[in-house]
């Protein structure tokens, strides 16, 4: 292993359930300041302290420098429980936090040892290319301004991507990562406010460069985040150095199952709010006002959205379970990621996504005019779950794409 300073974690020995359940407690504290976290952009210092002193950043962070390590399957009900307590702080949290395992897997020892610092790291990150690059001696220049960067209040860095010139095989075009820490970049004061349909505390402000130079220590390949296909001999740069199937470097089946959790955890808060809801209201029928807990089409509403609800966590972790499973794999006798296992889990997540929208969109339906107020509860989780439907993510694409790649056509490979 290469030379380099440990960095202890602040509670050693602590683990995977304890992680989870500190998550859960922060849910009155995430519920009751919801509203003020809508129309600041992002939870809020009270918030990000509570997270920070929980350990919750530190999840998928490598123990070597600071982190707990934790598989991605803990790292995925930290966010539900996060989401369930305010679907829009759920976003922010698991953006900022969750490219730890990214900066882990493809960057060098030495680098991750000047990134990650005394253990206190988290990072956003715009993964779509952007910017002006300029190769000067040593690395890059790079300006421009990147929008949806989500999680970027709480960050202590920010993972960008650009496509240069001539950089690639044969003098081709080649995509590029790279990383800088928070004293370089501006975020910009453009979320927030309720200026978007939902998730408007997620912290997707955008970041702007300006003659920002990046050394070449802190710039890595795109190519190899979605497949095995150009992964260097012997793994990726955090496989070797900390022997984790959880660093093999092969992101893009565990990136959808982040929003499968975010929206399975938007969808038990809109659970728990329309227990509340018909528990202590009623409506109106032919005999008159009664309970709407006792009625059989509020009870068979409630039912179905439960049985959607267990059907997207379930399904969200099962797409865990095999990415986990893909990564064990190569890590312990090559067995290659290819673009069909990735599409596969991409499927099978933004599935996930959909149930757990619809059981939103139905206990919403459902609640009575009242939970249509701007204020409430219910109405902020249809408007968040109208704000993924929009997401890349979600669109319909994807789907196209599977089935190419089944079928040997042009278009199916990512």
């Amino acid at each position: 292993m290469p030379s380099v300073r440990p960095v202890s974690p602040p509670e050693p020995d602590l683990d995977g359930e304890t992680l989870i359940a500190r998550a859960a407690a922060l849910r009155p504290m995430l519920r009751d300041q919801g509203p003020a976290g809508d129309k600041r952009g992002w939870y809020g210092e009270e918030i990000h302290e509570a997270i920070r002193a929980a350990g919750l950043y530190r999840v998928v962070q490598p123990r070597l420098f600071g982190g707990y390590q934790q598989d991605f399957a803990t790292f995925l009900k930290v966010i539900m429980e996060i989401a369930r307590g305010h679907p829009a702080s759920g976003w922010c949290y698991t953006l900022a936090s969750s490219h730890a395992f990214l900066v882990a897997s493809h960057w060098s020892a030495e680098a991750q040892a000047e990134l990650f610092g005394d253990g206190d790291f988290r990072a956003c990150q715009r993964a779509t290319p952007a910017g002006e690059w300029k190769r000067v001696e040593g690395g890059y220049v790079i300006s421009g301004t990147f929008g949806y960067c989500s999680g970027s209040p709480v960050s202590t860095h920010f993972v960008g991507a650009g496509v240069v010139e001539g950089e690639g095989a044969g003098g081709k075009r080649k995509g590029l990562n790279f990383i800088v820490p928070r004293a370089k970049y501006e975020v910009l004061d453009d979320w927030g406010n309720e200026a978007t349909i939902g998730m408007s505390g997620s912290g997707s402000n955008s970041i702007r460069l300006a003659d920002v130079f990046v050394p070449d220590r802190h710039i890595t390949s795109n190519d190899v985040l979605l497949t095995t296909e150009r992964m260097p001999e012997g793994g990726s740069p955090g496989l070797k150095l900390h022997g984790d199937p959880l660093y093999v470097g092969v992101i893009g089946g565990a990136y959808l199952t982040e929003f499968g959790a975010i929206m399975t955890g938007a969808a038990r808060a809109a659970l728990d709010e329309f227990e509340i809801v018909i528990r202590t209201q009623t409506t109106l029928t032919f005999e008159g006002k009664v309970p709407m807990v006792e009625t059989a089409d509020t009870q068979r509403i409630f039912g179905k959205a439960m049985n959607l609800v267990d059907s997207a966590d379930g399904l969200t972790m099962a797409a865990v379970h095999m990415v986990m499973d893909q990564w064990r794999a190569y890590a312990e006798n090559g067995r290659r990621i290819t673009n069909d296992d990735t599409l596969k889990a991409w499927g099978m997540a933004q599935e996930a996504c959909d149930l757990a929208c619809r059981a939103v969109e139905m206990l919403f339906h459902a609640s009575g005019p009242r939970s249509a107020n701007g204020g409430e509860r219910m109405a902020r989780y249809f408007r968040d779950v109208q704000a993924y439907r929009v997401h890349v993510t979600a669109q319909p694409f994807w789907q196209t794409m599977r089935a190419q790649n089944h079928l040997g056509l042009s278009g199916g490979r990512l």
